[in-house]
């Protein structure tokens, strides 16, 4: 077995997420350590929030002015922003942006919640 694992976001289908799309490197059998994505914010995400695990957010592109929410503040963002986001934290995405999202542990689509 090999002791690294290698992919390209074009070869990685996107699927819906609750903010737009998102292409998912790593989500996969025996990763526990961490995922990172690719996603395409094309409107206002839905306020969610995670139990076990914390995002990185990279903020690559923005189109017009785009916001990040955490826990009910709303904080202006722009391309090289980068935050952090513990487990608890409601946030959201507001505007259409490009991000690369960096899950740790590995994203599991059981761990999002909404209010």
């Amino acid at each position: 077995m090999k002791n690294y694992l290698l992919t390209h976001f074009d070869d990685i289908e996107a699927v819906p997420c609750p903010c737009g799309m998102s292409k998912r490197a790593f989500v996969q059998p025996n990763n526990s350590t961490a995922s990172t994505h690719y996603v395409e914010i094309s409107e206002d995400a839905r306020t969610h929030y995670h139990k076990t695990f914390t995002e990185i957010y990279l903020i690559l592109e923005t189109e017009g002015e785009a916001f990040i929410e955490l826990d009910g503040e709303l904080l202006p963002v722009k391309p090289m922003t980068t935050i952090m986001i513990k487990p608890g934290c409601r946030h959201r995405a507001v505007g259409k942006m490009k991000i690369i999202n960096t899950a740790i542990p590995t994203f599991d689509p059981d761990d999002e919640w909404f209010d």
